[in-house]
Order: structure tokens, then C-alpha cells, then sequence
């Protein structure tokens, strides 16, 4: 079956396109120059012939893409290396594993408007971009339907109506695809919209950008960042600590410098990061980067992803020897996100 890739859709209202004569900025050049060819992947990273046909077979299940600037931290030559490995496709995405679903978190019966999905009490979370910069081959929302989540303008009005009259809200998180693939002058607008709702104290952002493409954090994005009123938290997702160059911390302390607190979520990820001293580096270079781990989440059994699975019994033990070599506030916490429970669970 072949399925669509959120790149698939190329434009929202919230990614208009640049005016004929505009230079665009350095961080959608780079987006649009990302590599969407499995062959061109693995002739630039000099992997063996041998990696090729997995490589074209998940790519039609899920599209590569994977910009220089992430491609640049991948050791040329190492089809091992764990950057490669999360945006690798291999044969093993045609299995279907029993539990392994098109929806894992049964996001569906959780979407009350357009692009708006409302499961937890005094938050929701807008769709604002069905892109991202890179696409992850365990991402949960690999299958996930971002035609039918793309809402015109006077659509984002009526989820903005349904948000103004639900006063229990208090805090927006912008997801995707990833929210900073979204143009800045449309996410300026969303966000002055969402901070004149005045239930909403905080607005959050879940975004891989600033790591794959550490340009994206440019004075356009910490202009409209940094005049919100809302308490700002931006949510950056890095599963190892390769990830984390000098390009990055410098996105990383210009955001904080807009007024956001920084955070990371991972995936528990066999072959990428399951390993105590993997971990442990992990949460010592996010920190040196001025993030604090946040969430260890195990694997969303999503179709297609099910070779990245790692055990709750073996995810318990690497958590434990976390516990050893780590201080309180460098431990992330492992959690498993079920359909229908009222927060994330912790294991």
C-alpha cells in the first residue's frame, strides 16, 4: 500500500508562497533543496549498492528527505551511523507487525475541528504545517491524513472560535509535520491570534527545525517569537547526541534568548540510542546546549516503524542505569502515550 508523505502537500495557509522576485530565506532554500531521492542518499554518504533497494521500497511507503545541513553530521561510508538510521528507509517498513497500526494514538476520533486535535484537559494542539524538514521512519504520524488537516483561513477562524470559547484551555502547542516549516508571516499571524485568547497563558512549539536546519532560527522567527505575551516553550526532538552540533547550540541560545524554555523529547530507538552511555552523553549535550531532557518516550507502534522497538522491560533497565551516572534533573522520563488515557503513562 502506498501511503502519503506529509511533503506530499505543498502548500497550507499557512504556507503561502513567496512573492515572484523574493529572495526566499536561507532556511527554506535549504528545505527545499533537502534530498528526496533514496539513490542520491546513498551515493552521498557512499553506502554499498546493497542498502539500495530497501532504501527505494520504503521511500514509496514514505518519502526520504533529508536536508545537507543534518546530512553534513552522518558519517559518510557507516550505514550503522545513528543519524543515518533514522532517516534510512529499509525493506523491514513492508513488515506488518500485529500492534503495529495506521494511527497508533487514535488521533482521529480526537479531532474536533479541522487541523485541531483536542485529547488532554487545558491543552490542544493546531496542526500548523503538514512538512517537515526531515522525515523520521519511526514518525508516529507517518500515515497521518494532513490533506484533510489543512484549513483555510476562515477554517482556522473557526478552531480560533472553538478555542475562545472553551475557557479551560490554557496552552496551544504548535505540531506538524513541523509548525517552523510553516512561512513566518502566517505563523506571526496564528500565534498574535492565539495570544489575544486571553484563557491561553502558554504557547508551546514541537519542532525538529532547529536541529536539522539550525538557520531556521533567523530574526524573522524570534521577532514574532519574542512578542507574544504567552509564556513560550519550544519542544525540540533529538534522539542522539551526534545531533547536536555548534550550529545547533547557537539556534538553541538564540531561542532562549527570545524568552523560550527549551525541552527535548526522544525515542527509545533499538540500534539508534538504546544504550545507558548513548543516553547519558545524550542528556549531558542537551544540557550544554541549555535544553533539559524531558520525555523518553518508547516506541509509538506505528506501521512500518516496528524494527525500532526496544522493550519496556529493557527500557525500565537503561532508565535504572540513568538513575546511576546521572543528577535528577538531566533524567528524562519514560513514558508510553495510550489511546484514551487522560496524560502520557509513565513506565
Amino acid at each position: 500500500m502506498i501511503t502519503r508523505s506529509p511533503i506530499d502537500v505543498q502548500t497550507t495557509p499557512l504556507q503561502d508562497p513567496v512573492s515572484p522576485g523574493t529572495r526566499k530565506p536561507a532556511w527554506q532554500r535549504q528545505l527545499a533543496g533537502a534530498i528526496r531521492d533514496p539513490r542520491v542518499l546513498c551515493e552521498r554518504l557512499r553506502l554499498s549498492d546493497a542498502w539500495l533497494p530497501g532504501a527505494e521500497t520504503g521511500h514509496a511507503l514514505f518519502e526520504i528527505r533529508v536536508p545537507e545541513a543534518y546530512l553534513a553530521r552522518i558519517r559518510p561510508g557507516d550505514p550503522h551511523d545513528p543519524l543515518l538510521r533514522q532517516v534510512l528507509p529499509l525493506n523491514a517498513e513492508m513488515h506488518q507487525s500485529p500492534g503495529y497500526t495506521l494511527d497508533p494514538l487514535n488521533e482521529a476520533t480526537h479531532t474536533p475541528r479541522r487541523g485541531l486535535i483536542h485529547k488532554y484537559h487545558g491543552r490542544v494542539l493546531l496542526i500548523a504545517s503538514p512538512t517537515c524538514a526531515v522525515n523520521c521512519r519511526y514518525c508516529f504520524r507517518r500515515h497521518f491524513p494532513y490533506a484533510e488537516n489543512a484549513p483555510s483561513r476562515a477554517q482556522w477562524q473557526d478552531t480560533l472560535d472553538y478555542l475562545r470559547k472553551d475557557t479551560s484551555i490554557r496552552e496551544a502547542i504548535l505540531s506538524g509535520g513541523d509548525p517552523l516549516a510553516a512561512n513566518d508571516r502566517q505563523l506571526a499571524w496564528l500565534v498574535e491570534q492565539l495570544g489575544a485568547i486571553s484563557h491561553f497563558k502558554r504557547l508551546r512549539i514541537h519542532t525538529r527545525l532547529p536541529v536539522v536546519i539550525p538557520d531556521r532560527v533567523d530574526p524573522k522567527l524570534l521577532g514574532w517569537l519574542g512578542r507574544t505575551r504567552l509564556q513560550k516553550v519550544v519542544v525540540l526532538h533529538i534522539n542522539h547526541p551526534n545531533e547536536v552540533d555548534n550550529a545547533v547550540i547557537k539556534a538553541c541560545t538564540r531561542l532562549k534568548e527570545a524568552g523560550a524554555t527549551l525541552l527535548n523529547q526522544s525515542v527509545l530507538l533499538h540500534g539508534i540510542n538504546d544504550s545507558a552511555p548513548v543516553l547519558i552523553a545524550l542528556s549531558e549535550r542537551l544540557f550544554e546546549a541549555g535544553i533539559l531532557p524531558y520525555y523518553l518516550h518508547v516506541l509509538d507502534p506505528v506501521q512500518g516503524a516496528a524494527h525500532f522497538d526496544v522493550s519496556d522491560e529493557e527500557a525500565r533497565g537503561l532508565m535504572e542505569a540513568l538513575r546511576e551516572r546521572l543528577p535528577g534533573f538531566l533524567m528524562p522520563r519514560l513514558v508510553r502515550e495510550v489511546p484514551g488515557k487522560s496524560a502520557k503513562t509513565p513506565l
